[in-house]
């Protein structure tokens, strides 16, 4: 090495030097201003979603989460395999066929449990943008969401997601409401949205809270983009038919299997599901 070569060597060494010494030449970069977190956080109280509904009393707590344990394996297991290239198996559509099924509580269940899995982290996304169920249970109904990432091509839909103070759980609101919104669902721009958030992280997975099949074109739009497709049926009460019906709306290869909700627990005069937090709950009544 020349005399030349070695005094630029040492040049460079003593500037890493003073960059290690001078805290003012290394910019510190907080949590927030990392790409790869959420740049709003919120924090999420059991104590008001219990109160709103959306999750049992605190003695079947432990008997509620068993349950969804037992929901979420088979749906974790084929998200993870690998399998489903033209539709990621970790885009998991959560449905009903008709109004009044119990489709959110169980989306809110469902996203609670997946948030506890240790190698895994779960985005809840309001897809149900007609009637914004999740975002108002959350708090977010003034946020701006996923049918603002839609219509303005320039946002970066992950700087919408809202981080919250569960490990592994975050939340993309619905968004600002408007018109055209089974367009905006059908359209290119969200397959390539639902892409990129995949390609965030290859443990990450994407919980859709739709609306139900049979009622909405949005429903039938995203059952385009999901690779499972976990169907609610209300015990006693969602009509044979209108679950067929329903089923025949998604490809064998997206069936992520149908959730019985509002189910007598054996001995009691309990319920799972407690009918609570339903879409279109007005009109079910």
């Amino acid at each position: 090495m020349s005399l030349f070569d070695q005094a630029i060597t040492r040049l460079r060494n003593q500037s890493a030097v003073d960059k290690a010494k001078d805290p003012q030449a290394v910019p510190a970069v907080s949590s927030f201003d990392d790409p790869r977190q959420p740049i709003k956080h919120v924090t999420l109280s059991h104590d008001t979603l219990r109160s709103l509904g959306y999750l049992p009393e605190e003695s079947l707590s432990r008997q509620f989460a068993d349950h969804y344990r037992r929901i979420k394996r088979p749906l974790v297991d084929k998200a993870m395999s690998g399998e489903g290239s033209v539709r990621p198996k970790r885009v998991i559509m959560v449905t009903s066929a008709l109004p009044g099924d119990g489709k959110t509580f169980t989306t809110v269940n469902l996203a609670l449990s997946l948030a506890m899995e240790r190698d895994l982290s779960v985005l809840l996304v309001d897809c149900d943008v007609l009637r914004r169920h999740t975002s108002q249970i959350f708090g977010m109904l003034d946020e701006p969401g996923l049918l603002d990432g839609l219509t303005n091509e320039s946002v970066d839909l992950e700087s919408l997601v809202i981080g919250t103070n569960l490990r592994g759980l975050s939340i993309l609101p619905a968004g600002t409401p408007m018109g055209g919104t089974s367009e905006l669902l059908n359209s290119n721009r969200m397959r390539q949205l639902v892409t990129t958030l995949c390609a965030r992280s290859p443990r990450r997975l994407l919980l859709l809270d739709s609306p139900p099949l049979l009622i909405t074109d949005e429903a039938r739009a995203l059952v385009k983009v999901a690779g499972q497709v976990a169907l609610v049926v209300r015990a006693n009460h969602t009509p044979r038919q209108a679950v067929l019906d329903a089923i025949s709306m998604f490809h064998a290869d997206q069936a992520g299997g149908i959730i019985l909700n509002d189910v007598r627990v054996a001995g009691t005069d309990k319920y799972y599901g407690y009918g609570y937090g339903n879409y279109g709950s007005d009109e079910a009544k």
